[in-house]
């Protein structure tokens, strides 16, 4: 079969439903749960804002808009290299710069929701991943890796999704030999259903927040706040999480898209 008619066979089984199309982005406006940041670093993302410029009235009868005021990495979103100092130097880091085809890729999913509930500083290792991969096949390269922690059901609420107390945040993730055993398989990124893709303990790591250190050093990317990695198999989904093309962008909020084939 040519890649013309795979392609149109593709689009055929999008419009009769035999491909869902399933949206993994969370809602994105003024109740959207943003990271915070340690005090003595002053400067913390700004809420989500969102303003009427015009609605059917003096100031545009015929038309409605409104202006936005977020940062990069509000809500779902992507996280490009240059996000974090190990990944500063690469020229196609940005989100204006990294080569559009990196934008659309095989996922894999690792379930992780029975044990992140039970324990919310749940951490997924390396023999964790090659456990997944013994019962569902390995990892490809330039594929994505998800985690599925069902925390996505916690957004209905900041305190429940920051999930923070006295002793810092309190949520799953990788640890280091997880990202490093992913990062040997090739793996173009790393996405998790929290606010970042580093678990709460992250910064105690060695080095700390490996998702992000070690991921944006190698020229992979991140994805943070997914929502309903419940609704996709192990294997067999198609992920697409295109940034914003903003100049020299760290990241960008996304609507993070995955084609499923129906069962």
């Amino acid at each position: 079969m040519s890649t013309e008619k795979r392609l149109m066979r593709v689009a055929e089984m999008l419009l009769s439903g035999a491909i869902e199309v399933v949206d993994l982005s969370a809602p994105l406006g003024p109740q959207t749960p943003i990271l915070t940041l340690p005090p003595e670093l002053a400067v913390d993302t700004p809420k989500i804002e969102i303003h009427t410029i015009s609605e059917y009235d003096k100031n545009g009868p015929f038309w409605a808009w409104n202006w936005l005021k977020l940062g990069e990495h509000s809500g779902t979103h992507f996280d490009a290299p240059h996000h974090w100092i190990t990944g500063k130097d690469f020229a196609d880091g940005y989100t204006d710069t990294i080569p559009v085809k990196n934008f659309v890729a095989p996922a894999n999913v690792i379930d992780c929701s029975a044990e992140a509930t039970a324990n919310a500083d749940f951490l997924l290792t390396a023999d964790g991943v090659k456990t997944w991969e013994a019962k569902h096949g390995p990892i490809g390269r330039g594929e994505w890796v998800l985690m599925r922690t069902d925390w996505d059901r916690r957004n209905g609420s900041v305190e429940a999704f920051l999930n923070t107390d006295a002793s810092g945040p309190h949520s799953p993730g990788p640890t280091v030999d997880c990202i490093e055993y992913i990062l040997s398989r090739e793996a173009i990124g790393w996405g998790t259903q929290c606010i970042g893709t580093d678990a709460g303990a992250a910064s105690g790591m060695n080095p700390p927040f490996p998702a992000h250190n070690l991921m944006h050093k190698a020229n992979r990317y991140g994805l943070a706040s997914l929502c309903n990695l419940d609704r996709l198999p192990p294997k067999g989904v198609i992920l697409i999480a295109a940034p914003l093309k903003i100049v020299r962008g760290t990241g960008s909020p996304v609507r993070a898209l995955a084609l499923v084939p129906r069962s």
